[in-house]
């Protein structure tokens, strides 16, 4: 049995103390100074073994009189004590309102716990795929309307030029555009130097290196150029296009426009999809040239195929239709960029959390529609036999 647990290490005014006094039959355990979490965290060792001692007394006392701070981990601790001493029978007796209130809060905690999560039946999943299934056609349904909408729209502005913001676009050009050059650059680079390490190595085993250009000509000019160009597009400038109209929509300012007879398409959208769809044509043949540029690089390195060879084999298997099939993708591509990213930015409301889940479907929505766009594109393709 503990008979007296106390620290005399100078620091009574810093970390609180408890005693025990044992008479008969009943046990007092009086606490001093403040109990908060140095104080407990000093005296774990003392009160674990407290709690646990078997010969504890039948009738235990806690005296908190001369307790001067109590916190939510203090009180833990001496409601743990109380429920483990004397076969949770223990008495707390001194303790101020302020602590009576904050013990009493805690023992509800504890018989009150968390209701745990009810389990999934087979019957619950069906009806949270049929919802999920739900969701997505409705909001495949309110995308169909945007994109006739947006069709709309530009048939009149194609009537009536007049109307089309110049201005608004050539700027929006130089963000989709210009801006996103070095990024495109030097993943596409990246891509060449990584497609001809690891194919050139296995065709080098058959003594075929030199035909890492054909592989690298036809895979970077007519697939991997204008697609890798398009994902780093939606995820740069499409979720740009959600957050910029997404803020707008929260600070009321495109029902500004409307009330001063002004259209959000024409002066939101538009612009942004026509710069697009100019930009991402040169944003894909700079991302080819790039990307050939590694993998000649890397060819000349690891498989000692010099420039001259390179770009010599380059022009007799590669012709220019293979960069015509690549690029004619990017207007395509460019578009559903941007009508997805302009279309959930018109879906924001709310709060900012808002801005931040519908940003982030736009580029999800935007790279799963390039890249099925994309596979559409290539069995058109082959049926056509190009």
């Amino acid at each position: 049995m503990l008979k007296r647990t106390k620290r005399n290490t100078g620091l009574e005014r810093a970390i609180g103390a408890f005693a025990v006094d044992t008479k008969g039959a009943r046990t007092t355990i009086k606490f001093s100074g403040p109990w908060d979490v140095p104080t407990v965290t000093a005296h774990e060792k003392e009160l674990y073994a407290l709690a646990a001692d078997e010969s504890a007394a039948k009738q235990v006392t806690l005296d908190l009189s001369s307790v001067t701070r109590l916190d939510t981990v203090g009180a833990i601790a001496v409601s743990a004590l109380q429920q483990r001493l004397a076969g949770g029978k223990a008495e707390i007796v001194g303790a101020h309102d302020a602590h009576t209130i904050l013990l009493d809060q805690v023992v509800k905690a504890d018989s009150n716990p968390l209701p745990r999560p009810a389990k999934l039946t087979w019957v619950d999943r069906v009806a949270l795929l049929g919802e999920w299934t739900v969701g997505i056609g409705h909001e495949a349904r309110q995308l169909l309307g945007f994109f006739g909408e947006l069709c709309v729209v530009l048939f009149r502005l194609a009537r009536n030029p007049r109307r089309i913001r110049f201005t608004s676009i050539v700027s929006h050009m130089q963000q989709v555009g210009i801006d996103a050059m070095p990024i495109v650059g030097l993943l596409a680079f990246l891509i060449g130097v990584v497609l001809t390490f690891i194919s050139g190595d296995q065709l080098q085993k058959f003594g075929a290196g030199i035909f890492i250009v054909n592989l690298i000509g036809l895979g970077v000019l007519r697939e991997l150029g204008i697609l890798i160009t398009a994902i780093i597009v939606a995820g740069r400038s499409g979720s740009a296009f959600t957050a910029e109209i997404g803020t707008m929509q929260i600070n009321q300012e495109v029902d500004a426009m409307r009330t001063i007879g002004l259209d959000p398409m024409e002066v939101l959208v538009i612009p942004r999809t026509i710069a697009l769809i100019i930009m991402l044509v040169p944003l894909g043949f700079f991302a080819d040239i790039v990307g050939i540029a590694g993998g000649a690089l890397m060819a000349s390195f690891s498989l000692n195929v010099t420039f001259t060879q390179f770009f010599t084999q380059f022009q007799a298997v590669v012709g220019l239709q293979q960069l015509e099939v690549g690029l004619v993708k990017a207007p395509f591509f460019a578009f559903v960029i941007a009508m997805v990213g302009c279309f959930h930015g018109m879906q924001v409301s709310g709060s900012a959390e808002s801005v931040g889940q519908q940003t982030t479907l736009s580029v999800v929505q935007s790279i799963f529609l390039v890249i099925a766009l994309d596979a559409i594109f290539a069995v058109v393709f082959w049926a056509m036999g190009v």
